[in-house]
C-alpha cells in the first residue's frame, strides 16, 4: 500500500484537510478535476487587470474564531462588510429588510418600534415552519415575501418556498434597525491578497503534493492509504440509489473601462422574475482593488452543468441519508464539505467540517 493519503478537490474542504494531514507528517496528493486550486473560490486577474471571482462571489464571514485563527496562518485579511441591495421596480432597497427598506419601500417614516409593530402586523404566523414560505411569511407577511423572495427564490432553486425545506429562507434575518450589513458575524474579512494565494499557502508543505486536471475515477484503484473525498456523494457511489440534484449556475462577465464602479455596494440581488439573472457583483467592492475600470458578473441560476448547490428539499434529504448510510459501510474514506456531505454549508462551516474530520482521520491511519 502506498503511504500517500489522496485528498480529492482543491477547495476549502479538501485544502485545509490536505494541510491538516500533512503537518501531522502524512505524505498528501491533492488532486483536482480543474486546472487550479481554490475551487469556487478560485479568484485571478482578468483580461483587463480587475481581480474577480469567475465562479461567483465568495465572501468570507464567520462567528468561528477557531475558523479565523486558522485560516489567520495563510492569510492577512482585509475588513470586509457585505452589503446588498434588491432591485425592485428600478428602485434599490437594503436587503435583509430593515427599517429604510419598509420606510423607503412604502413611504413611510417609521421609528425601530414602529417597524417591528408594521411587521407584526404583516405576519402571517405559521405554528409549524415546514417549509421556506412558512419561515418567510412568519417573518414579513405576504407582500414583502413576494416582492422580495418568491421570484428569486424561484430562479435560484427552480422551485418555489412552498417547495423548498424550512432552512433555506432561515438563513436570511429581517430588522427593525437602519443595520444593512448582509452579514453581522464577529468576523468580516476578504484574504487582502485573495483566495487563491491564500489557498496557496494552505497547500505549501512539502509532504503535499498537487495534481490537477486529474479526476478521481482515473486514480481510485491504486492503493492509497486513505481517501479524503469532496465531490459530490452520489457520483461516488457512481448513482446506484440515484442522483442527486444539484443547482448550477451560469456566468457571464463583463468589464467597463473607465468606471470607477457601476454599483454602490458589492452585490445587486434581482428578485423579478422577468430579470434571467439572479444577482450582479462588483469585484472591485469585495477586494477593495483600485484600477480605473470595473469588472461585474451577472449570475444565473440553471438546472445542469457544475453541482454547486445541494438543493435543499425534504425529499432530496432522504435520499442523502441514504447515500450516507452507504458512507458508514464504506471503510477507508472520508466524505468531507458541501457536495460531499449534500449539505448547504456556508464557506466557515466547510471550513470547521473539514477541521474535525480531518482529525477523524488522523485517529485512524
Amino acid at each position: 500500500m502506498t503511504r500517500d493519503v489522496l485528498v480529492v478537490g482543491a477547495g476549502f474542504a479538501g485544502a485545509v484537510c490536505a494541510e491538516r494531514l500533512a503537518n501531522a507528517g502524512h505524505p498528501v496528493v491533492l488532486i483536482d478535476k480543474r486546472p487550479h486550486i481554490a475551487g469556487n473560490a478560485f479568484d485571478t486577474a482578468d483580461a483587463h487587470g480587475v481581480l474577480i471571482h469567475p465562479y461567483g462571489p465568495h465572501i468570507f464571514h464567520t462567528h468561528d474564531r477557531s475558523v479565523f485563527e486558522y485560516l489567520s496562518r495563510f492569510t492577512h485579511w482585509r475588513f470586509y462588510e457585505h452589503r446588498v441591495r434588491a432591485v425592485i421596480d428600478g428602485q434599490l432597497y437594503p436587503i435583509p429588510i430593515n427599517r429604510t427598506t419598509l420606510n423607503s419601500l412604502y413611504g413611510l417614516q417609521l421609528s425601530e418600534a414602529d417597524a417591528a409593530a408594521f411587521l407584526e402586523r404583516a405576519r402571517e404566523p405559521r405554528h409549524e415552519k415546514r417549509s421556506s414560505e412558512d419561515v418567510v411569511l412568519s417573518s414579513v407577511g405576504r407582500d414583502l415575501c413576494d416582492k422580495f423572495f418568491r421570484g428569486y427564490t424561484l430562479k435560484q432553486w427552480g422551485f418555489d418556498l412552498c417547495d423548498l425545506s424550512a432552512g433555506v429562507a432561515a438563513r436570511i434575518p429581517t430588522r427593525t434597525s437602519d443595520d444593512d450589513r448582509y452579514f453581522t458575524d464577529a468576523f468580516n474579512f476578504m484574504p487582502a491578497e485573495g483566495f487563491t494565494k491564500m489557498f496557496e499557502c494552505i497547500i505549501d508543505h512539502p509532504l503535499i503534493t498537487f495534481v490537477p486536471a486529474t479526476d478521481y475515477f482515473g486514480v481510485r484503484d491504486k492503493p492509497w492509504k486513505h481517501v479524503v473525498f469532496t465531490g459530490p456523494i452520489d457520483a461516488f457511489f457512481e448513482y446506484r440509489l440515484g442522483t442527486l440534484p444539484y443547482r448550477s449556475l451560469r456566468f457571464e462577465h463583463e468589464h467597463r473601462p473607465n468606471t470607477q464602479y457601476a454599483q454602490e455596494v458589492g452585490v445587486y440581488n434581482y428578485p423579478d422574475l422577468a430579470v434571467p439573472y439572479t444577482r450582479i457583483t462588483e469585484f472591485k467592492h469585495l477586494t477593495g482593488q483600485r484600477h480605473p475600470g470595473t469588472s461585474i458578473v451577472r449570475e444565473y441560476a440553471v438546472s445542469q452543468g457544475e453541482p454547486y448547490y445541494p438543493i435543499p428539499r425534504p425529499q432530496n434529504e432522504v435520499l442523502s441519508r441514504q447515500y450516507r448510510d452507504l458512507v458508514a459501510s464504506t471503510h477507508g474514506v472520508t466524505f468531507v464539505g458541501r457536495l460531499a456531505e449534500y449539505r448547504y454549508y456556508n464557506m466557515d462551516q466547510v471550513v470547521a467540517s473539514a477541521l474535525a474530520r480531518s482529525q477523524e482521520v488522523l485517529r485512524c491511519i
